[in-house]
């Protein structure tokens, strides 16, 4: 780095292990982005009377050539977060991969998405908010009514065809959005 690493702490007593983590953590980081010109990492407890115990905020203030990256890893909802070192290596990991989008965006090399899938309504609990998609090759991916873009739940019926992007699930297939294929009549008036 041309800039020295900058170590702040905010609300919570300066330690010299965690200092030292901190700066192990940066050089790996300089390491895998030679290019990281200077590296800022804040470390704080926003909330020092917080009755669930301790959570730590990292905020990592990157610059590069031609951009500055910003990484904050706010401890809501984590109670992994109580220990600064997990706090840290979290805030650490979500900058490398900001590193790696940004290396990406610099090169062109910027991932395309797979169009969306096209399948039918092959199973729907109304009562219960889900639904199966039946896929062409004849896989069957769950579905939530969250998915379902533009409120179409309630549209939806057996054999309805949609459109699908899919994410793993925890059991299994599921479709991260659903979208209802709008069809035209022969006279062009949308059904």
């Amino acid at each position: 780095m041309k800039i020295p690493l900058q170590v702040t702490y905010r609300g919570v007593e300066q330690a010299e292990l965690v200092t030292k983590y901190v700066r192990e953590r940066a050089e790996a980081l300089e390491k895998f982005a030679p290019q990281l010109i200077s590296c800022r990492v804040i470390i704080e407890n926003p909330h020092r009377y917080h009755r669930e115990g301790r959570l730590f905020h990292v905020r990592i203030d990157m610059t590069v050539p031609g951009a500055e990256v910003v990484v904050g890893r706010d401890p809501a909802m984590k109670h992994a977060h109580e220990d600064v070192f997990i706090a840290i290596r979290d805030a650490f990991d979500a900058a490398r991969r900001r590193l790696e989008d940004q290396s990406r965006r610099r090169r062109g090399a910027v991932k395309h998405h797979e169009p969306p899938s096209v399948a039918q309504v092959a199973n729907l609990y109304p009562e219960a908010d889900y639904g199966f998609l039946e896929a062409p090759d004849g896989r069957r991916i769950y579905f939530h009514r969250n998915a379902v873009l533009e409120d179409g739940f309630d549209r939806l019926e057996i054999g309805t065809r949609v459109t699908f992007s899919e994410e793993e699930g925890e059991k299994g297939p599921q479709a991260r959005t659903v979208e209802l294929q709008h069809q035209r009549s022969r006279a062009g008036v949308e059904e």
